[in-house]
């Protein structure tokens, strides 16, 4: 979908030749002539940037910004201030106002594709993220203190990489005031220390003397620790085409030297909150995925997950020839457990029952709660000796060692396992279970705590 650019600008020729440029680029372009319509097409209309100019009759461009931070609607979307001002005061009250970039008239064509691309392509990613988000807070599992705490603004972690003497002195002397700053003169001491500890942003010299900036930039982009880490670039007067392929590359911002300490302090800030942010959104993702594929009580994958997963190593299995076994394992009398001593002494035995069921099982097993007291283990590349040798190990190391389910308080447990293995082609997952689940039943028909293979 093309990222759709609002253009606020009282000024109609100013309006044309900005959306001249952006309709180059293939962007879907929204115009406004003052800020009350600005926020009226925010609030009705999906919009991915807003290039907002700062002098306008009526409310100016720092009073609309304003209203669009404020509005839960349209806190999201960023803003760009246009200004023919070129005084650092004015920059930097936009960035206070909550301006997320600025441009200074006349605009540089480099500038305003390359921050355009950048904030549409953030806008995107978190709105996919937001609706996720959303969804798990209609399930009760989003937490709004913690994302308000989030973005508060706290002092980050920042490690610098510039081995320009004046240049490094500057910047450090600057960020001490509000962040905890770290000084790498060496790019490859730099990935290193990225690698193994945490930081909420990179500020690099494009211009190395010993180096190349391109390079550590590309690195920092390439490792899974440091892929979603923000780069703040730091250039000179010349190296536009450089400058450029940094952009492409990923970095998400940058500066022309000498830098101005006030615009070096908003967009750390800048980046941080956006890096936060961003960092909640992809944590309550990944936990709301972990929520829907593993057990609560036991944190074992659940059944929705194995049956899934039993499908795809079965095509794995028709593919390669491999053996495959499930065991189903059943906790015997296990309502005589909840019965005499509670279900929170249940709940004590289903929990140690699983880490003794991951302890002793192999490395490459997959094991699940199928729920209640029944338990499953999918193994792969494993043929039924090998499967009856785990449900022995498995048998034994339950009932082997009693339970504990208070203080000074044990119970003896044991357990039922039975075993199916793959047939080969056209024996399905459902088969399978279900032949897994049958041999189970025999074993406790036959008197409980023994291991029965299917017959076929």
């Amino acid at each position: 979908m093309t990222a759709r650019v609002l253009i606020v600008d009282d000024i109609r020729a100013n309006v044309k030749l900005l959306q001249a440029r952006l309709e180059a680029e293939y962007f879907d372009v929204l115009t406004a002539s003052n800020g009350y319509d600005a926020l009226e097409i925010c609030r009705t209309n999906r919009v991915d940037v807003v290039l907002l100019d700062v002098m306008m009759p009526g409310i100016d461009g720092f009073e609309v910004c304003r209203a669009l931070k404020a509005a839960p609607e349209t806190l999201n979307i960023p803003v760009v201030m246009v200004t023919a001002l070129d005084q650092a005061s004015d920059k930097i009250q936009g960035l206070d106002c909550g301006a997320d970039d600025f441009l200074t008239k006349p605009v540089d064509d480099i500038a305003l594709v390359t921050r355009v691309k950048s904030l549409a392509r953030l806008k995107m990613l978190n709105d996919e993220m937001l609706m996720r988000v959303t969804t798990s807070r209609q399930m009760g599992l989003s937490d709004d203190d913690t994302l308000a705490r989030i973005l508060k603004d706290g002092p980050g972690r920042v490690l610098v990489v510039d081995d320009h003497p004046r240049s490094s002195v500057r910047v450090m002397s600057a960020l001490a005031k509000a962040h905890e700053a770290v000084l790498e003169m060496d790019p490859h001491a730099a990935l290193m220390r990225l690698a193994e500890q945490p930081f909420d942003l990179v500020v690099v010299a494009l211009s190395l003397q010993h180096s190349d900036g391109l390079r550590l930039c590309s690195q920092v982009r390439s490792l899974d620790r440091t892929r979603h880490l923000p780069i703040l670039l730091m250039a000179d007067s010349g190296e536009e085409a450089r400058l450029l392929r940094a952009l492409d590359l990923g970095i998400n911002d940058y500066l022309m030297r000498p830098v101005d300490r006030a615009e070096l302090l908003a967009r750390v800030k800048t980046q941080i909150k956006r890096k936060r942010f961003s960092d909640y959104l992809r944590n309550q993702i990944r936990e709301s995925v972990e929520l829907s594929i593993t057990d609560p009580l036991t944190g074992l994958h659940n059944r929705r997950y194995m049956e899934r997963h039993l499908k795809t190593l079965i095509a794995d299995a028709e593919r390669t020839g491999r053996s495959l076994s499930v065991l189903m394992t059943d906790i015997d009398h296990f309502k005589q457990v909840n019965d005499t001593y509670g279900h929170d002494a249940g709940d004590l035995v289903l929990k140690e029952f699983a880490d003794r069921f991951r302890r002793y099982t192999r490395g490459v097993d997959m094991a699940c709660r199928l729920g209640g007291e029944e338990f499953l283990i999918i193994m792969h590349d494993a043929d039924k000796a090998l499967a009856r040798q785990v449900g022995e190990r498995v048998r034994e190391c339950v009932a082997a060692v009693p339970f504990q389910i208070g203080p000074g308080v044990e119970i003896s447990v044991t357990a039922s396992v039975g075993l199916a293995t793959w047939e080969g082609e056209g024996d399905t997952s459902e088969a399978l279970f279900k032949r897994a689940d049958n041999a189970l039943y025999v074993a406790k028909r036959q008197g409980r705590n023994q291991v029965v293979a299917d017959a076929a």
